[in-house]
Order: C-alpha cells, then structure tokens, then sequence
C-alpha cells in the first residue's frame, strides 16, 4: 500500500512538473511548433525570434519534463514533441482531478462544508434565517 501511494504521488508530481512547463506562453508555443514537425534550434530561433540562449534554456525544460525529445545530428540539435507524454498527462490530469470526487455524490450536499446539520430540512444553508 505505501509503494501505491508512492507511485502515486510521484506521478502527481510529474504531472504538475509538465502543466507548470507548458504553462509557458514560450514554451507553449515551441510544442505547437513541435507538433507540426521536428526542428532544430536554429529553426526554432528563426521561428520564435529569439537568442539561441532563451530557446534552448525553454527547450531544456520540456526535455527535461518529458515532453519534447531531442537527437544530435552533427552540429545540430533536432527536437520533437514526445505526444505519448502529451495524452499520459491528459489522462493522469483527468484520472488525479476526477478520483477525488469519486466517492462524493455531487447532488446531495450533506458533505459540504456550508451545510449546517442542525437547521431544518426546508432550510437553505448558503441563506441563513432572520432571527428576531
């Protein structure tokens, strides 16, 4: 159970590494460029208009998040977007986001927080009554 958990939590972790990569307008932008093929930075720079330096240093953190890969040919670097790394984070997103609410019945409110357990059952929690 506890190397569950691990599991667990190191694949939660990984998930949050990759979203906090991608959230990037950058880094965002070079996967949309990865998605169409694979390029080297030179291309990449051309692409972004930017130094090499700001390229590769945002490049670095999707390939160390998994999300782009990368091959030497050369002198040149060519880097591609890893897509199996792209739908296992939708899924691990949807399956970390969505299991947390499995056991709750989303229609009956007597788990929540703002629900008061002594008031009558015509009464509405958010709206308390007037007392005289």
């Amino acid at each position: 159970h506890k190397m569950n958990l691990m599991l667990i939590l190191q694949t939660q972790i990984l998930t949050l590494v990759r979203l906090k990569a991608l959230a990037h307008d950058l880094r965002y932008e070079i996967v949309c460029l990865l998605a169409q093929r694979e390029l080297c930075v030179c291309e990449l720079e051309v692409l972004l208009e930017g130094g090499q330096s700001k390229v590769s240093y945002h490049l670095n953190i999707l390939k160390e998040a998994g999300i782009v890969g990368v091959e030497q040919r050369g002198k040149n670097s060519f880097y591609r977007l890893e897509r199996q790394t792209l739908y296992t984070l939708g899924g691990e997103l949807l399956k970390d986001v969505l299991h947390r609410f499995d056991a709750l019945e989303l229609t009956h409110q007597d788990n929540s927080m703002c629900y008061d357990k002594s008031r009558d059952a015509n009464s509405n929690p958010l709206h308390p009554q007037q007392r005289p």
